[in-house]
Parts: structure tokens; C-alpha cells; sequence
């Protein structure tokens, strides 16, 4: 999973400093209205909500944009009706490329992913042509300084982990859950006075493929020009790079 944690830890750095609050807020916005709609108001039964609710917090996003959001999902105040929507497709080197989409207009969105792709050296791909490649899990990221191994290892099991990577060349532990177990894994490791680094439902990849060079760049570049679509809530990639290249990030 080294792939997948140097990925996270670059969203995550970007997500805390990027200076576009407004599309910041727009998307969880968007998150919150059709999580609550999809799975009602209640975020204790809704673990749709409940995570995008902390990502609100995460990004200071005030708690009556919060609400409002709620309150449109709920159907209580006017607002617009979205889509969800998943491209498949290739990047750079033939890394895979799932893209989550909330829009209101499924051709406009279509046609831009499209455009976003083939400009940065990627393609859009048929249905099922990737998704195969990735798996839906509960992934939490905790740094090494914080635990040691066994002491983190028997807490989260217990806690219904389905697994505990501690790779000798990342300063992090992955754990891997189901989806309905994250929560309680989380908690689990917060209890013990832990900080959690990242807990997200995510699309694990299966395997990875490495990228070097002007490679790891194109596909980088791709990814963020993706995650700057206003209609794009989450991209997935099973590429992998470097440590070098996770440095100059």
C-alpha cells in the first residue's frame, strides 16, 4: 500500500493548504447535500454524511453552511439537483484513473473529463474498464513516532482492522478496513490519545504501477487539473512513484 500512502499524504497536505476555499467549500457542500439525501439527516446512521461532515470541519467551513447543506439534501430549503457519476479511464505510463463525479449536467461533466484527460496525456475509457482495479475500503494513515507497532496492531483488530501494514520505508502504518468499520478503528486508535493523520473511505487499487521520471509529473499535473473540475469530488489512481519524486512534492 506505499503507493497509496504517498498519494494520501499528498492530497491530504494539499487539501490543508489550498488557498481556493470557495471550490473547497462548494464540493463538501455538494457532498454533505447528497449524502444527507441518499442517507438522511442523522450522521450517527449515515457514515456518508458523518465523513463528510468532518471534512467540513476540516476546512473550518462554518456550521450554518453545514446545516443549509443538510437542509437541501433533506429537501427543506431549494437547491440544485446532483448526479453522482464514475469515469474510468487512463493516465500517463497506463495507471488507472477512477474519478467520482457530483454534477448537474452529465455532459458538460463528460466532455470536460474527457478534454482534462486528453490534455494531460491520459483517455477516458469504457465503463468497468478500470473500476475492476480497486477495491472500496476504510483506509487510516497514523504516524510511527506516535505507537508502536503491537500496541496499534492489537487495539485496531480488535477493532475489526482487516489489516496492519508497517512498511520499513514509510514513517506511517496503514490500516485497512471495511467500509462500516472505519469509524470504530478510528476511535479505537483516538482513545488511546493517538491523532489519526488521514481516515477516509477510499478506492484501494489492487496493484500499482510505477511511474518515474516526467512521468510522475504528467500525472500528477493530470490528477490536480481533475481534482480543479468544480463537478469532481474524488480521483482514485493505482500509479505509484519514487521516493525522490514523493520529496519534491
Amino acid at each position: 500500500m506505499a503507493g497509496h500512502s504517498k498519494w494520501a499524504q499528498i492530497k491530504h497536505k494539499k487539501a490543508q493548504t489550498d488557498a481556493r476555499k470557495g471550490k473547497v467549500f462548494a464540493k463538501t457542500v455538494r457532498e454533505i447535500s447528497v449524502a444527507t439525501k441518499l442517507g438522511g439527516r442523522d450522521s450517527g446512521k449515515n457514515p456518508r454524511l458523518r465523513s463528510a461532515i468532518e471534512r467540513a470541519k476540516e476546512v473550518n467551513m462554518p456550521y450554518e453552511n453545514i446545516k443549509r447543506a443538510m437542509m437541501k439534501g433533506a429537501g427543506e430549503l431549494p437547491g440544485t439537483t446532483y448526479e453522482e457519476v464514475i469515469y474510468e479511464g487512463y493516465g500517463p505510463g497506463g495507471a488507472a484513473i477512477l474519478i467520482e463525479v457530483l454534477t448537474d449536467n452529465k455532459k458538460r461533466s463528460v466532455s470536460e473529463a474527457r478534454h482534462i484527460l486528453s490534455k494531460n496525456g491520459g483517455s477516458l475509457g469504457e465503463v468497468g474498464c478500470v473500476s475492476w482495479m480497486f477495491e472500496k475500503k476504510g483506509y487510516i494513515l497514523v504516524e510511527k513516532l506516535r505507537i508502536d507497532e503491537d500496541t496499534l496492531m492489537s487495539g485496531v483488530i480488535e477493532a475489526g482492522a482487516e489489516e496492519m501494514i508497517n512498511d520499513p520505508k514509510e514513517d506511517n502504518y496503514e490500516i485497512i478496513t471495511s467500509p462500516e468499520d472505519l469509524d470504530r478503528a478510528k476511535e479505537a486508535i483516538e482513545k488511546q490519545g493517538i491523532p489519526v493523520a488521514i481516515a477516509e473511505i477510499t478506492m484501494l487499487p489492487k496493484s500499482y504501477v510505477q511511474l518515474e521520471g516526467q512521468t510522475v509529473k504528467q500525472m500528477i499535473r493530470l490528477i490536480e487539473a481533475l481534482e480543479d473540475n468544480d463537478d469532481v469530488q474524488n480521483v482514485y489512481t493505482n500509479f505509484d512513484m519514487p521516493e525522490e519524486a514523493m520529496a519534491l512534492r
